[in-house]
């Protein structure tokens, strides 16, 4: 197995980790994430059904959601309860693990209006506005307080700050690229225990940092197209990072498979450690410390093992 990584985040890749039964592969893994006893979730579009569970070493165990969903993007795992956005459908839901739906925000299908028209390029455009919940959300997280987060996302430029019942308190963000209150396509959103809301600001290739109410802290700027992030039981944050070129033209296009990266940072941003990856649009670190990558391209999903 390959070896990644140096001192204390060194890693053995496990490339062929999940063990289907006979005839089940994946479709495209948007997300994944672990539960209590470190069952793997992989929330996945193009087949059915779109949550699928396996045991640590890959083993398959079971999937539920069967159409309940018709965009999967990023999946998030606190308290045993499962965080999901549907993009497409525009709403944030949580279920039990088992599957059973516990709370829908938004309505589906109602994008909220960004001013966008149908030529819109999420990657290269910016929305002529940002407005209220939800255009193409991409993630929900639960904070210390109750309150839960969702950035929104692909057509908007927004973070929404909700009650524990689904009741919007607050939004901030704009369209733009360079103030601190500007976003291009915030696409992940994490909350640590102190309450502190990490946005993925990734087409302006940054992570941002807010208090509970949304005031600017910090921004990472050492960070390529971050597309998520994931905390680890020390505090160090986890990556997944996407390279990108610009064409003849200006506008943005990713580079091959292979030339992608993982990033561990500390609490204040810096560098611990760094290596290339495969293209990943989710990552997760579970209770053993050990990272999984979500690969849409590669059709699987990814273990680093840690070597303690």
């Amino acid at each position: 197995m390959t070896t990644v990584g140096s001192g204390k985040y060194t890693y053995k890749l496990v490339e062929d980790w999940a063990k289907f039964p006979e005839g089940m592969s994946f479709g495209w893994p948007a997300s994944v994430a672990t539960d209590s006893e470190d069952r793997v979730y992989v929330f996945q579009r193009d087949k059915q059904p779109p949550v699928l569970v396996f045991d640590p070493d890959g083993s398959y165990q079971t999937g539920w959601g069967i159409d309940a969903m018709a965009g999967p993007h990023h999946i998030y795992i606190a308290d045993d309860v499962a965080y999901l956005v549907d993009r497409e459908d525009c709403v944030v839901l949580r279920y039990t693990l088992d599957g059973k739906p516990l709370q829908v925000i938004g309505d589906r299908g109602q994008a909220s209006d960004t001013g966008i028209g149908p030529d819109f390029d999420n990657e290269n455009d910016l929305p002529p506005n940002a407005a209220g919940p939800f255009n193409y959300p991409t993630k929900m997280v639960p904070s210390p307080s109750g309150d839960i987060y969702v950035s929104d996302g692909y057509q908007n430029s927004r973070v929404h700050r909700f009650s524990a019942d689904g009741q919007l308190k607050h939004s901030w963000g704009q369209p733009g690229k360079s103030g601190p209150y500007d976003l291009h396509l915030p696409h992940s959103v994490l909350v640590t225990d102190n309450g502190q809301v990490y946005v993925c600001d990734r087409e302006n290739h940054r992570i941002q940092v807010y208090d509970s109410e949304g005031s600017h802290l910090a921004s990472w700027d050492n960070v390529r197209r971050p597309m998520d992030i994931a905390v680890d039981s020390d505090g160090a944050f986890y990556v997944a990072e996407v390279y990108v070129e610009q064409d003849r033209l200006g506008r943005l296009d990713l580079l091959p498979e292979g030339e992608h990266r993982i990033s561990v940072l500390d609490e204040n941003g810096a560098l611990l450690c760094r290596w290339d990856a495969a293209l990943a649009h989710g990552i997760w670190v579970d209770g053993q410390g050990d990272i999984y990558l979500a690969l849409p391209n590669a059709l699987s999903v990814h273990k680093y093992v840690r070597q303690l």
